[in-house]
C-alpha cells in the first residue's frame, strides 16, 4: 500500500431495528429461522457457544473487523456498542491468537450487550462464562493478541460465510448463530410462523408413532428402482 491506513476506522449512522421487531425473534430456534430463509442464514458450524448453557440471545448486529492477531476492531466495537447490540467481529478466521478474553467480555456485559460473535478465538473460558455474556467463537487459545491495528467498525463484513451489515438481527442458541438481514426481517416473521406451525404438526406426528414423513413418499415416488 502507498499510504498507511488509520489504525481504526469507525462507520456510523446505520439503520437500527426497533425493539419490537427484535423481540419478535426472541426464543426462535436457529433451525426454524434457517428453514424460513430457504435453509440458509446460519454462520459456519464451527462458530459455537463457549457456554452452551448460556447460548440464547437476540439483538442488533454491530459489525467489526479486527486484523489477524489484533484487537483494534474489537475495542472500537466495544466503545461504539449500545445496550442490546451483538458485536459480530471477523478476524479473517485467524486462529493464532484470541481476539477477546474475560475482561473485555465482562465490560461488554456491563454495557448490556446481548452477545459477542467471532470467527476467531477467545481466551479465559471460565472467566467468560462467569460474566454471563453469550459468546460464540471457533475455539479457545491462551495466546494473546496485539493492539496495533488496523480495524474497522460498522462496515459490512463476511463472518462465517454470511454477509452481515450493522443493524441486521442476530439470533443465537445452542446450535449456532443465524443472521437475519434487516430488510427481510418483517417478511421473515411471517415465514417463521408457518415453519413453526409445520414443525409442530410434524412433531405431533412423530410422537404419535409416524415412521415416515409425507414428503418422503414424494421422494420415493420419483426414485429409480433397480432390482437385483
Amino acid at each position: 500500500m502507498i499510504d498507511n491506513q488509520p489504525v481504526l476506522i469507525i462507520h456510523r449512522g446505520h439503520r437500527r431495528p426497533g425493539r419490537t421487531l427484535i423481540e419478535a425473534f426472541r426464543g426462535a430456534a436457529t433451525s426454524h429461522l434457517a428453514d424460513a430463509m430457504n435453509g440458509r442464514g446460519a454462520l459456519d458450524w464451527r462458530i459455537k457457544p463457549l457456554d452452551p448453557a448460556n447460548a440464547r440471545f437476540v439483538g442488533a448486529a454491530l459489525t467489526a473487523h479486527s486484523y489477524p492477531a489484533d484487537i483494534h476492531g474489537m475495542v472500537g466495537a466495544a466503545m461504539e456498542a449500545e445496550a442490546g447490540d451483538v458485536i459480530c467481529c471477523t478476524t479473517d478466521g485467524f486462529t493464532g491468537t484470541a481476539v477477546i478474553g474475560d475482561l473485555a467480555a465482562g465490560i461488554l456485559r456491563n454495557k448490556g450487550l446481548a452477545a459477542f460473535v467471532t470467527d476467531g478465538l477467545a481466551r479465559d473460558r471460565a472467566g467468560i462464562a462467569a460474566t454471563g455474556l453469550p459468546l460464540f467463537a471457533v475455539g479457545i487459545s491462551p495466546n494473546s493478541p496485539a493492539s496495533t491495528g488496523a480495524g474497522q467498525v460498522g462496515a459490512p463484513i463476511v463472518l462465517g460465510g454470511v454477509a452481515i451489515s450493522s443493524g441486521d438481527i442476530v439470533v443465537g442458541d445452542e446450535d449456532g448463530v443465524v443472521v437475519i438481514p434487516l430488510a427481510q426481517a418483517e417478511a421473515l416473521l411471517e415465514r417463521l410462523r408457518a415453519v413453526r406451525a409445520a414443525e409442530k404438526r410434524a412433531e405431533a406426528s412423530v410422537k404419535a408413532g409416524a415412521t415416515s414423513m409425507p414428503s418422503w413418499h414424494e421422494v420415493m415416488r420419483h426414485a429409480k428402482i433397480i432390482q437385483s
